[in-house]
């Protein structure tokens, strides 16, 4: 059996991959190596990827529906795992056809391969953006989501309902999760684990929207992944019906910004230099997951507060940057 792993070069997808190898699983990751962020960090993570020998490795932009469907077809694919993405709610504002590009026609792109070459199998990524300006607080799948508050969350409702069109047209099984605030070692230099980390120890100012009057129910990557291959193994289960599922992942516990920056200014021993801004075009003040479905129906119960979490990124930060 062959997994497919798209995005395998990022954050989620080389943690994803990396355990799905441990496993001994066959994967195939493909990744087109965008320059959203640092290029190198991204070979890093393929160079682990790279020391198993299950592991295949291909070049590919999904936009691309030529290059995709060539490696769809040279590969007896069994399960396809899609985590390749233009992320970033800050970015679309300036850059919104990256995201129609990367989120839109590769979400597409992907599905229609499943379907030519009959995998039945789809866990995709959404994200919690998708509830926009919901105030409504825990979260729940059955909230409505037709306000999305930036355009990268217009693309992952998107295609949220394109999995569904898929599934209930062709038979595929697909399951959607929305993923909240996800940090840990090999995060994203765009994320604010990382942008406070780095600055804070370099002396320089923090950007804190909104005053720090902001929540996030940030998950640490480890939560994530266990979580994620939970539904993966479920797919060996005969269903009677075709699945088109959506879940929130999180750590269904939000933290004040303000403590976020506390509990890194702590595990550095250094004290934060704050530059307190307005709250951003397109981004919301609270997220917060409720994973009652998840947990009732794939046992998931994350178990790293940030406590313990930002201390583990925090001794990865400085082991990966020699400090």
């Amino acid at each position: 059996m062959t997994i497919l792993v798209t995005g395998v070069a990022g954050f989620i997808g080389f943690h994803l991959a990396n355990q799905l190898l441990k496993k001994g699983n066959n994967v195939l990751g493909i990744d087109n190596l965008s320059k959203y962020y640092d290029v190198n960090l991204k070979k890093n993570r393929l160079k682990i990827l790279d020391t198993f020998k299950k592991f295949n490795f291909n070049n590919i932009d999904i936009s691309d529906y030529k290059k995709l469907e060539n490696c769809f077809k040279e590969n007896n694919v069994s399960i396809v795992c899609h985590l390749a993405a233009q992320a970033g709610v800050r970015y679309s504002l300036n850059n919104p056809m990256q995201y129609i590009k990367a989120n839109l026609v590769g979400h597409a792109n992907v599905l229609e391969n499943c379907r030519q070459y009959n995998i039945k199998n789809l866990i995709y990524a959404s994200s919690s953006s998708v509830y926009g300006g919901n105030t409504k607080v825990p979260f729940s799948e059955f909230d409505k989501v037709d306000s999305p508050f930036s355009l990268y969350a217009a693309t992952k409702r998107s295609d949220e309902l394109l999995s569904f069109s898929y599934s209930h047209l062709y038979g595929i099984n697909t399951i959607g999760l929305r993923f909240f605030t996800v940090y840990g070692p090999w995060g994203r230099p765009d994320m604010a684990t990382w942008i406070f980390t780095k600055n804070i120890l370099e002396g320089k100012p923090i950007e804190v929207f909104n005053y720090g009057k902001m929540k996030r129910d940030f998950t640490y990557i480890d939560d994530i992944i266990s979580g994620t291959i939970s539904i993966l193994e479920s797919f060996s289960k005969n269903n009677a019906k075709p699945l088109s599922k959506i879940y929130n992942i999180g750590n269904n516990d939000p933290v004040n910004l303000l403590k976020f920056i506390k509990i890194i200014e702590e595990n550095l021993d250094k004290k934060a230099k704050t530059i307190m801004l307005p709250l951003q075009s397109g981004d919301v003040v609270e997220t917060y997951a409720d994973i009652s479905n998840i947990q009732a129906e794939y046992n998931f119960f994350p178990s790293t507060p940030i406590t313990k979490g930002i201390p583990l990124f925090i001794k990865w930060y400085r082991e990966y940057h020699g400090i």
